[in-house]
């Protein structure tokens, strides 16, 4: 399954199911094929997101030499939630919602 995530604010945003889960997950929303995210809800969302890219980074930073060799190849949750919590914020701006 892949994730569409639309907005009038923005362009679509594409992701793939692993990836749009944990999204969603960190939003403390629901996974299915389809929902939205209200405009009064979009600050909380992007605070939740930098909350847990601070985690995700904390914890990289504390993986053991092999597992960073390891992670090289890998995609940060902060590389992956940036476009994110940009549509979130073009999307606060204009008082819009993102749906999926």
């Amino acid at each position: 399954m892949i994730y569409k995530f639309k907005s009038k604010a923005d362009g679509d945003l594409v992701m793939l199911e692993p990836n749009g889960r944990q999204i969603l997950d960190i939003l403390g929303k629901t996974t299915g094929a389809h929902g939205i995210i209200l405009p009064a809800e979009i600050p909380g969302a992007i605070s939740a997101l930098e909350a847990a890219i601070v985690q995700d980074n904390a914890a990289r930073r504390a993986a053991t030499a092999e597992a960073k060799a390891h992670e090289m190849d890998s995609v940060s949750l902060q590389q992956r939630a940036k476009p994110f919590i940009t549509m979130l914020q073009r999307c606060a701006k204009d008082n819009v919602e993102v749906v999926w």
